[in-house]
């Protein structure tokens, strides 16, 4: 249960591998959050980011999540609401990026993306609202993407899963109004992490720290969108508009 300034007091991450992510839980966990769970593919691959958030005090269990056994999701989630007091936030980070060139020359990579980054999170998603919807409090943060605005060509398959992923998360979002859950969403430019060394930075680009930052602002205003950082959202006024023969000159930079 939250605290009484309205701190979460427990997180589920799902994709607890994610820098985005990580940021967010150390901020939470220097608010006075002291139960963590990080849903991961590879549970060996959290142990140093668990060690991390126990020393700074909090409460951490690992469990496995596999984005594309959509089968175990209702198992592994509900497994941790059953054996928490209750969860206060969850945050659906998992996903992948890819490469476009990789995806046009192999059509299974880009499905197998479009899998994980739209379908595992649609049926995780529901289940975590029916999870936050029983026991009548939380909220869901969902990271998407300025990319799911307007995909460009140069990264059309991660876009389009981000534009899926956003709309889906805008229904669910409304369809929870009035029972105690809610969804947050959340839409960063460029950040610099693992998954984009080495790609040209974009204007505007952050960090995840940046990112984080915004999401407990979010979460404290009770926003249903947090764009970060914040001009994006008046330059894609302007760009989900412009002309598609502008659309492919402007986005090829």
């Amino acid at each position: 249960m939250q605290d009484a300034l309205g701190s979460p007091q427990s997180v589920l991450v799902l994709g607890g591998s994610s820098e985005i992510a990580l940021a967010t839980v150390r901020q939470l966990v220097e608010a006075r959050c002291h139960h963590v769970v990080l849903a991961v593919r590879n549970p060996d691959s959290a142990e140093m980011a668990a060690a991390e958030l126990r020393a700074r005090g909090a409460e951490v269990e690992i469990v496995a999540f596999d984005a594309l056994d959509t089968a175990s999701h209702p198992k592994v989630i509900g497994d941790v609401f059953d054996q928490a007091t209750d969860i206060d936030l969850v945050l659906m980070a998992f996903g992948v990026l890819g490469d476009q060139a990789d995806f046009d020359a192999d059509p299974e990579a880009a499905a197998d993306a479009a899998r994980i980054n739209y379908v595992g999170s649609v049926s995780s998603g529901i289940v975590v609202a029916n999870c936050l919807r029983a026991q009548g409090h939380g909220t869901l943060v969902v990271l998407s993407s300025v990319a799911a605005e307007r995909p460009r060509k140069s990264n059309y398959v991660y876009g389009s899963t981000k534009a899926g992923l956003d709309a889906f998360a805008q229904g669910l979002g409304d369809a929870l109004i009035g029972t105690g859950a809610r969804v947050m969403v959340v839409r960063p430019g460029f950040v610099h992490t693992r998954m984009t060394a080495g790609m040209e930075a974009q204007p505007f680009s952050t960090t995840p720290e940046a990112v984080a930052t915004q999401i407990l602002k979010g979460l404290e205003r009770g926003s249903d969108t947090v764009w970060v950082p914040s001009i994006v959202r008046w330059l894609f006024v302007v760009m989900r508009h412009l002309p598609r023969p502008l659309w492919r000159i402007v986005s090829a930079r």
